[in-house]
């Protein structure tokens, strides 16, 4: 059950689907899917294990012990296929890049480009899926960057040998804006941009039934305003924003994103810079989140001066259609006159990255791309300003 739930999704085919899961049937097959889809390597190495020691100490009869035999290779099979899939689409996400920023994006960066995944990625991927921290990056939690308790706190992860090199990375978790916390998703992608020199900061925000559109709107962008006044005490980057999110957190990166300085949206803080050098939006919902309000839609938002966008979204999705993220990459390539990288990824289920598993680590190597090309692009953009 747990191999089709990852092969095929409930509900991935549909494209209404919006993020709410109604039953919990759908809720356990989500989970459940997504955590084989990522860590596969372990349940195959259970169900092998069980099987043999259980036809081993005589504990079946034969001809039951020849259909467990029978279906266990059927399910190692599509266990197998599962982490072939994942394997096989190493290089999709820099596909999208080149298409849409040029073949010679990496050169541009004017320095050593990160290091590109390759089988060391998917060894440790496939063997270690749930390591997703590192001991060069230092973790400072529970930061205060507004005056509504929990909601208004954050984490800061900082290269632990070496100063901050400038740039960071704000990211916002998901959860339907009705659940989620800073410190658990994504935290592959932050350590490791972390431990090559980024600030990356992980952000709580007001949730519903308390809150309610803008709140969360709000938050976001006082994190922004946190960062660029007293990020530097804590010993953050003082460079180009780079904001990010998942889901629901990819809603508000891409609104944080395209609403720099509106006054409406900053209360107390009207005139804060709240702009950014890009956003990197993953398995993002981009739809209204007030009833028929058009104006609680980041895609209500979109202009000819919008950042960057990198947006990655999985075909096999069971709570937000990959269609729904490609309709919203297209509204904003249609407008913005900066690049617009849209990334669908065979195989990928919702909180793909949750775990350091073989496509979290791909996704990640292309996402620090991105992230690097967009500030020194947004350095260089400014030196030629001034």
């Amino acid at each position: 059950m747990s191999t089709c739930c990852a092969l095929w999704p409930p509900g991935a085919a549909s494209p209404r689907n919006r993020p709410s899961i109604r039953s919990r049937w759908s809720v356990a097959a989500y989970l459940i899917g997504m955590t084989v889809n990522e860590a596969p390597l372990f349940p195959l190495l259970l169900g092998v294990a069980a099987t043999a020691f259980a036809i081993g100490e005589g504990d079946v009869s034969a001809p039951l012990g020849t259909a467990a035999v029978g279906g266990m290779a059927i399910v190692a099979a599509g266990l197998v296929w599962v982490a072939v899939r994942a394997v096989r689409n190493r290089g999709v996400a820099a596909a999208a890049l080149d298409a849409c920023l040029g073949g010679g994006w990496r050169a541009a960066l004017g320095r050593e480009a990160p290091a590109v995944a390759g089988r060391g990625a998917v060894v440790a991927g496939l063997f270690l899926p749930f390591r997703r921290r590192r001991r060069d990056v230092q973790r400072i939690s529970g930061l205060r960057y507004g005056e509504l308790g929990r909601e208004n706190t954050l984490d800061l992860y900082l290269p632990r040998r070496r100063p901050a090199q400038g740039p960071v990375f704000v990211h916002f978790h998901g959860g339907r804006f009705v659940s989620g916390a800073k410190n658990r998703e994504s935290l592959y992608l932050l350590h490791r941009l972390a431990s090559h020199g980024w600030t990356c900061v992980s952000a709580n925000y007001r949730l519903a039934p308390a809150a309610r559109f803008p709140d969360y709107v709000v938050d976001a962008k006082r994190v922004l305003f946190w960062v660029k006044t007293h990020g530097a005490a804590y010993g953050a980057g003082t460079g180009p924003v780079v904001v990010a999110g998942n889901s629901a957190g990819a809603f508000l990166a891409a609104f944080t994103a395209l609403t720099p300085g509106r006054a409406e949206l900053q209360p107390g803080f009207e005139d804060a810079d709240t702009t950014v050098a890009a956003a990197v939006c993953l398995y993002g919902y981009y739809g209204r989140v007030q009833g028929t309000n058009p104006d609680s839609t980041p895609a209500a938002y979109a202009n000819p001066s919008a950042p960057p966008f990198l947006l990655l979204h999985g075909d096999r999705d069971s709570v937000v259609s990959v269609d729904h993220g490609r309709d919203f990459a297209r509204t904003l390539a249609g407008i913005s006159r900066q690049p617009v990288v849209w990334c669908r990824l065979p195989g990928a289920q919702h909180s793909f990255d949750y775990f350091a598993s073989v496509r979290a680590r791909f996704a990640a190597e292309a996402i620090e791309g991105f992230a690097d090309w967009a500030q020194a692009r947004n350095v260089q953009d400014k030196g030629s300003r001034n």
